[in-house]
C-alpha cells in the first residue's frame, strides 16, 4: 500500500506575495473554496498579522472553507501567533505555522541573534502557539544554508514543546536533489523525537529545481509538500502544486507515494488563479500550460491518432481538460445552463446563477454558439463583479489616424447616471481618463493586455489591467467579443475594487 503524502498549499500566502498579486477577501474565498475541490489537505490562508486585509481573509476562509485544515502564519512574536490564532480558531481543523531564520547569515544580519537566542524564542513561540491550537507547524527559514546540527537541536527542542509538523524550507532556492536528499537523512537520524511529528519541505524555484527537490524529499520520506498553483511565489516562486502531483501520480511506481488531489480539478484550480491574479501561465508550462497536450509536429500527430501514449504520458482529461464541447446557444434555458455549470464544477448561489444566466443570454445574442470555454469565462469573470459600485451603461469612442481619440463614457454611480467625455493618446486611455473624472479616483496604470479566451471570429476577448494606487496594486479584468469594452471593464474592475478598499477603510476608521 502506497503511503500518503500530503499537500500543504500556500498559493494565497506565499503566492500573493508575488510582486503585483493583491487579492480581495471574496477573490482569496474563491481560490479557497477551489482549493477545497482540489482536496489539498492545507491551505496556508495568509499572513493574520500582515495586514487587516490578510486577517479578515484568513478568517473568512476559517469560517466557511470546510473538509481541510485552514494555516495562518506567523513569526516567533507572541502578537503575531496570538492575530493567527485569532482568525484561523473556527476553522475545522486550524494550524498556526510559525517559523524564525536558522542559518548563520540570516541570524547574524536580519535577526541581530546568536543561535542561543533564536533557539529560545522558537522553543518559546511554539509553547504559546500549542498552548492555543492543536497543531503547531514550525519552520526554520533558510534552512538549507544552515548548520545540520543546529537544524536537529532546534527542531528537537519545539518537538518537546509540542510542534506537530516541522517544515525544512528551502527558502532562497539554493540546494540541489541528492544534496537535499543526504540533509533530509541526517536530519532524520539526528534529531531526537523527529518520529513523532510530520516533515514537510518547502522548495522555492531560484535555481529552477523547486519541483526536483521537492520530489527528492518525498523519496526520502518526507510526509508534507507544500507549493503553489502555477508555482506563484517570492522571486521565481515555489514548487508547482499540478508538477508535484503529477509526477507522483504519473511515475507511482517509482515515488511509492500518493496524494489525495483530485487532479481533474487541476486545470480549472490553474486557470481561476491566473485570472484572479492577472498571472498568465505561460503556454508550454508543464501540465497546466495550453501547449501541454498540443502537437504539432507531423511525426508527432501521426503517432497520437494510432495510440495517444505515444506522445502523451498523461491523458487531457486527469487534469481536467475535456475533449467534449457541449455547444449552448440563446434558446437555452436556465436549467441547462445551471446543470452545465455542475458539469463544469461551479456551484452558484440562486443571485450569482440569476446575474450569470443574464450574461449567458446577452452573449448568446452577440454569438451563434457559446461553448464550455465561454461558459467558464463568463462565469470567472461575471461573477466576480457582483458588488460593484461603478457599472458600465454606455461607451462611445471616436478615434483614427488623423484624429484626436475622444471617449464619452456612462456609468451608473450609486444607483444614479453619471456621464463624462475625455481625450487620449489613444482610445483605451481616453475611455480611462473618463472613467477617472468620474469615479475621483486616481490611479496608475501599470500593465494592460488583452487575448481571446475562445476561438473563431466572434471569440470573447479578455482583458487584463493592473493599476496602482496608494502604493498597492491591483488586478482588473474584463470579458466582451469587444475588445474596447472588455478593456473599460477590466478598468472598472481594478477600481472598484479599490472603491470597495477606501469604503472598508471609512468605515474601519468612522
Amino acid at each position: 500500500m502506497m503511503r500518503q503524502v500530503q499537500i500543504f498549499d500556500t498559493t494565497l500566502r506565499d503566492g500573493e506575495q508575488s510582486a503585483g498579486i493583491n487579492l480581495n477577501v471574496e477573490e482569496k474565498l474563491r481560490v479557497a473554496r477551489q482549493l477545497a475541490r482540489l482536496n489539498v489537505d492545507v491551505i496556508e490562508a495568509g499572513f493574520a498579522i500582515a495586514s487587516p486585509g490578510d486577517f479578515e481573509g484568513v478568517r473568512a476562509i476559517a469560517r466557511e472553507v470546510k473538509g481541510v485544515t485552514v494555516c495562518s502564519l506567523s513569526r516567533a512574536l507572541k502578537p503575531d501567533i496570538d492575530r493567527a490564532w485569532e482568525a484561523v480558531r473556527e476553522a475545522e481543523s486550524p494550524l498556526i505555522h510559525t517559523f524564525i531564520a536558522t542559518s548563520p547569515i540570516h541570524m547574524q544580519y536580519k535577526l541581530q541573534k546568536n543561535p542561543e537566542q533564536v533557539l529560545e524564542m522558537a522553543v518559546a513561540a511554539v509553547r504559546h502557539a500549542r498552548g492555543l491550537c492543536p497543531q503547531v507547524e514550525f519552520s526554520a527559514e533558510d534552512a538549507t544554508r544552515s548548520e545540520w546540527d543546529f537544524l536537529c537541536r532546534i527542531f528537537g527542542a519545539v518537538i518537546a514543546a509540542g510542534a506537530t509538523v516541522i517544515n525544512i524550507p528551502d527558502t532562497v532556492g539554493y540546494i540541489i536533489p541528492t544534496e537535499f536528499g543526504t540533509m533530509l537523512r541526517y536530519i532524520k537520524e539526528h534529531t531526537r523525537g523527529i518520529e513523532k511529528v510530520k516533515l514537510s519541505v518547502h522548495c522555492h524555484n531560484d535555481l529552477g529545481l523547486a519541483v526536483a527537490n521537492s520530489l527528492a524529499a518525498v523519496e526520502n520520506g518526507v510526509d508534507q509538500v507544500e507549493c503553489t498553483i502555477n508555482g506563484l511565489g517570492e522571486r521565481a516562486g515555489n514548487a508547482a502544486l499540478e508538477e508535484v502531483v503529477m509526477a507522483l501520480k504519473t511515475r507511482a511506481e517509482n515515488f511509492q507515494a500518493a496524494t489525495r488531489i483530485h487532479t481533474e480539478q487541476l486545470h480549472r484550480t490553474s486557470t481561476l488563479v491566473s485570472t484572479l491574479t492577472g498571472k498568465p501561465v505561460q503556454h508550454n508550462k508543464a501540465i497546466v500550460g495550453s501547449n501541454a497536450f498540443a502537437h504539432e509536429a507531423g511525426i508527432h500527430q501521426d503517432g497520437i491518432l494510432k495510440n495517444r501514449m505515444t506522445y502523451e504520458i498523461m491523458t487531457p482529461e486527469s487534469v481536467g481538460l475535456s475533449q467534449t464541447q457541449l455547444v449552448l446557444g440563446k434558446h437555452s434555458g436556465r436549467h441547462a445552463v445551471k446543470n452545465r455549470l455542475e458539469e463544469l464544477g461551479y456551484t452558484l448561489s440562486e443571485p450569482e446563477l440569476d446575474r450569470a444566466y443574464e450574461h449567458f443570454i446577452e452573449l448568446a445574442d452577440k454569438k451563434k454558439e457559446v461553448t464550455d470555454s465561454d461558459l467558464e469565462a463568463l462565469v470567472r469573470n461575471q461573477v466576480a463583479m457582483m458588488k460593484d459600485r461603478f457599472e458600465l451603461d454606455y461607451l462611445h469612442v471616436s478615434t483614427g489616424n488623423s484624429t484626436i481619440p475622444t471617449a464619452t463614457v456612462r456609468l451608473k454611480a450609486d444607483g444614479a447616471l453619471v456621464e463624462e467625455a475625455a481625450c487620449g493618446d489613444g482610445p483605451i486611455d481616453a475611455i480611462y481618463n473618463a472613467i477617472d473624472r468620474i469615479t475621483g479616483i486616481k490611479v496608475k496604470l501599470d500593465e494592460y493586455s488583452i487575448k481571446a479566451v475562445t476561438s473563431g471570429q466572434d471569440a470573447l476577448g479578455e482583458s487584463t489591467v493592473k493599476v496602482r494606487e496608494d502604493g498597492h496594486a491591483y488586478v482588473g479584468r474584463g470579458l466582451s467579443t469587444d475588445i474596447i469594452e472588455a478593456s473599460t471593464l477590466a478598468y472598472l474592475h481594478a477600481v472598484n475594487k479599490i472603491a470597495e478598499k477606501l469604503k472598508w477603510a471609512e468605515v474601519s476608521n468612522g
